[in-house]
């Protein structure tokens, strides 16, 4: 009996010990969450910090926030501070990308090909307005040597040539997501074709070949615009964000505003956002006035946009068919638009 109280006190004992490890293990987990805890906030709050940081640099520096990797870290940025840098880098992330793989092989396309074209844009210019030239005309019109209003309203949604497509695959990315695909494909195909046009035809703008003497004097009213902010050096800094000058045919500064317009009728409606075509044209009469491009170049840089477009939102229309095609006869309709 002794024997067994004993066996039964060291039961008691043993039950007790692991009651105790058990109960130690429950006392000590909760402050490992914390620590844990503690750990991931102060790394958000690092992250956070750092990217708020680089935004006060970046607008300090006045970057130029039209280039796409720049963009690619200001919205980085914003995302992070808004705890979603995960969910940017996986969605939004591959597009900011694209377009910056696009803008690098920009930069060697006139490399490809030696023979700069510059009379025929100005043939089919003078041409189409029965001998006239338009950018020589809307500068002999508009321009008398000083910065006027207008001026800066055509330069600043020049400068949106990037910004503005990214805006608008935010909100499609956030709010239409059917739409964001189509959109980012359209894109893609819209400025490797726009690449492998500069690449087979390198065409001067009417600046350069005011330059040459090919075209009357006319203005580079770009700089000017930067030179009354107080921004001097013109050339050096358009050779950063435009390090092609003979990337003129089709101009994607007219093809971008044109795209953006096509998907914003998509996703509202056209009697809702008809008046958004005053985007495009002030860009396509801008960039004409500016002497960056000839009217046959911002009309090229439009047809390739609906081209763009109709081919993708065709390729994405057979998709969503075959797919449904493809899925299970007693699907229900949600199911099968879910698959």
């Amino acid at each position: 009996m002794r024997g067994m109280g004993t066996m039964a006190g060291s039961g008691t004992d043993a039950d007790g010990r692991s009651e105790a490890r058990r109960s130690g293990r429950h006392r000590g987990t909760p402050s490992r969450l914390s620590e844990q805890l503690a750990v991931t906030a102060l790394l958000r709050a690092l992250a956070r910090l750092t990217a708020l940081t680089f935004l006060v640099v970046a607008v300090l520096a006045q970057f130029p926030f039209w280039h796409p990797e720049v963009l690619f870290f200001l919205l980085l940025a914003v995302f992070t501070l808004l705890g979603e840098a995960r969910s940017y880098l996986t969605h939004f992330g591959p597009f900011i990308g694209l377009v910056a793989v696009y803008d690098s092989f920009r930069a060697i396309a006139d490399d490809l090909s030696g023979n700069v074209h510059v009379h025929e844009m100005i043939n089919v210019d003078e041409w189409l307005f029965g001998g006239t030239l338009p950018t020589v005309w809307l500068q002999s019109h508009l321009w008398d040597g000083q910065v006027s209003w207008f001026d800066y309203y055509f330069y600043l949604l020049y400068i949106l040539h990037f910004p503005m497509p990214a805006a608008l695959a935010l909100y499609l990315w956030r709010r239409r997501p059917a739409l964001y695909r189509p959109f980012v494909a359209s894109l893609v195909v819209l400025s490797f074709s726009a690449f492998i046009t500069y690449a087979a035809f390198p065409a001067a703008p009417p600046w350069m070949a005011s330059e040459q003497g090919d075209i009357a004097p006319v203005a580079r009213i770009a700089g000017d615009v930067w030179a009354s902010l107080g921004v001097h050096g013109y050339g050096s800094i358009y050779d950063r964000i435009s390090p092609n000058p003979v990337a003129a045919i089709p101009s994607l500064h007219a093809a971008y505003p044109t795209l953006f317009l096509l998907f914003m009728g998509r996703c509202f409606g056209w009697r809702r956002v008809w008046w958004l075509a005053f985007y495009p044209i002030s860009v396509w009469v801008g960039i004409v006035y500016f002497a960056e491009h000839y009217v046959i170049d911002f009309i090229l840089g439009a047809l390739y946009a609906a081209a763009a477009y109709a081919v993708t939102m065709l390729v994405f229309a057979r998709l969503r068919r075959r797919r449904s095609r493809g899925s299970p006869a007693g699907a229900t309709q949600p199911e099968a638009a879910a698959g």
